[in-house]
């Protein structure tokens, strides 16, 4: 398929998916491809047992994930997308060590609402080394991830969160330290909302009465009172509270227009430094914030003084 070079350059998912390959490691990915009106191999994206086989299919093949399912009407996140934020949180952290990426697991990073998926963990991993805490409020999302971990023989921290009011407290333990935190926040402000975005996008794929989410979700992933910006609001406020047990805080937003409210929130938390990394994949553009209380000239010292 043709180069996306809009993804990151480490990407490995940038020239697209190399079916023959996929359904060589995953035969059973064969059954769901499907060649689309230019001769190209590809499958029904609005088929989610399609989407799964073909996320299982990449785990296997490039982060030798051997073994990889989720509950049904957990959300399934598309591989190359949510990867390449973990390359940009690389390259983020680079900056605080003399240019070079980060690899091993003494570099600590946090996962808020890793979701059944185990998605930024899993790839993270097997890119650069790092060692993961991944964390979610949702019982099920847990026990899929612990059973992803079991079965592939992972060491990633898995913890139960229990405090929808709280994002850090409770999570964050007085003895850790992380280089990086990631989040993937909910970005409807009720389940109504999310019910007309998801109608909004099967229009866009025309399937006008299809109630099925496009890559399914709980309510704890799609939907938080307040929506997104209070969400990260909540968020920025208590980081305060761990400025120094963390390098980088940091999250994806959704809505551009949230980025405005944001800037003031985190100027008003005497934030040392914050940046907005824009990300795209194909036509869609994405972007996440992220911010830090260290001051740059110690940054380099936390690179190494964090994963002791």
């Amino acid at each position: 398929m043709a180069t996306k070079t809009n993804l990151h350059p480490r990407n490995q998912h940038r020239e697209g998916y190399d079916f023959v390959r996929l359904v060589s490691d995953l035969p059973e990915l064969e059954a769901f491809t499907i060649t689309n009106p230019v001769g190209q191999t590809t499958i029904d994206f609005q088929d989610v047992a399609a989407v799964r086989m073909l996320n299982r299919a990449l785990l296997k093949t490039y982060y030798d994930i051997n073994f990889w399912d989720i509950p049904a009407n957990y959300l399934c996140p598309p591989i190359p997308g949510r990867v390449d934020y973990i390359h940009y949180l690389a390259d983020l952290l680079a900056c605080s060590n003399n240019q070079e990426i980060p690899r091993g697991r003494q570099i600590k990073a946090l996962d808020i609402g890793t979701g059944a998926s185990l998605v930024y963990p899993l790839t993270g991993q097997s890119e650069y080394g790092w060692h993961f805490t991944g964390v979610d409020i949702d019982a099920g999302a847990i026990k899929s991830a612990q059973q992803i971990c079991e079965f592939n023989k992972l060491k990633i921290t898995l913890r139960r969160h229990k405090s929808r009011q709280n994002i850090f407290r409770g999570v964050i333990e007085p003895c850790d330290a992380f280089h990086v935190t990631l989040c993937n926040p909910p970005f409807h402000a009720s389940i109504e909302h999310a019910n007309k975005g998801n109608q909004r996008k099967w229009r866009n794929l025309g399937k006008e009465h299809s109630k099925k989410l496009n890559f399914g979700g709980q309510n704890a992933e799609l939907w938080c009172p307040g929506g997104e910006i209070k969400f990260l609001a909540t968020m920025v406020e208590q980081s305060m509270e761990f400025a120094d047990q963390c390098l980088w805080f940091s999250s994806l937003v959704s809505k551009k227009d949230n980025l405005q409210p944001l800037y003031r929130i985190l100027k008003n938390a005497k934030v040392a430094e914050f940046k907005v990394v824009d990300m795209a994949q194909g036509q869609k553009t994405s972007r996440f914030i992220a911010w830090t209380y260290i001051k740059e000239g110690q940054r380099s010292l936390y690179m190494n003084a964090a994963g002791k």
